[in-house]
């Protein structure tokens, strides 16, 4: 196989998303897969599928397989089959729901019984999605860095409405899991806002412009 072969061979990475339901964690797949944020809540029932072609430094090309899995399912038979073989685990709350937070450790449970019996454990991130509701945030950011501390995880703050820092967040999972290290230029490259808002709400453009700086801050705690 020549180089040139062998380099358009994408690698595949398995990701699922796991958390309570209305964390937003199908809204964080489609503003990754499809750029696109949906208005309207509709609850996840069993698992929904999205693959996204992404590429890392040193030009490799990954696709995604984004597992999203409905939030009901806490106790469901299928979860841990959904979870094995995962090589990346989001664990999803929304920083204005505090319950959201406190069950994140019968999520982070399951996906540790899921891999018991695995070689290699998946790379797991904390995800605090909905940073553009500073103003209504119920979960202090000191308690999202001590469960991360405590466990091992990768520490992110997204906002799926807006796309603050959702392709970081699982560009760094997948950096992560390939043993890729990502550098500040390009960490700060992935942090960009979506423009759709703006697209959407134009009379708002200096209100999300203020929102978007805020959220910055809180990504990069």
């Amino acid at each position: 196989m020549s180089d040139s072969e062998e380099d358009s061979q994408d690698r595949q990475l398995k990701m699922v998303l796991i958390g309570d339901g209305a964390s937003g964690k199908t809204s964080l797949a489609t503003r990754f897969a499809q750029e696109a944020f949906g208005k309207q809540y509709k609850q996840t029932i069993g698992l929904d599928f999205f693959l996204k072609r992404i590429t890392l430094p040193g030009n490799l090309n990954v696709t995604l397989q984004v597992w999203d899995i409905g939030g009901q399912t806490i106790g469901g038979k299928m979860l841990d089959k959904y979870i094995y073989g995962a090589q990346g685990v989001l664990l999803v709350y929304d920083i204005t729901n505090s319950q959201s937070f406190e069950n994140l450790e019968d999520w982070y449970s399951m996906v540790k019984k899921a891999n018991e019996e695995s070689e290699v454990q998946p790379v797991i991130a904390l995800v605090a999605n909905k940073i553009d509701l500073e103003h209504m945030r119920t979960v202090k950011v000191d308690k999202h860095q001590r469960f991360c501390q405590e466990n091992g995880l990768i520490s992110q703050f997204v906002s799926a409405k807006t796309g603050d820092s959702v392709f970081l967040c699982f560009q760094r999972v997948a950096a992560e899991i390939l043993g890729i290290k990502l550098n500040k230029a390009e960490i700060e490259q992935s942090q960009r806002i979506v423009r759709a808002e703006l697209v959407d709400y134009p009379q708002d453009e200096g209100l999300i412009t203020q929102d978007s700086n805020q959220s910055k801050i809180c990504s990069v705690q």
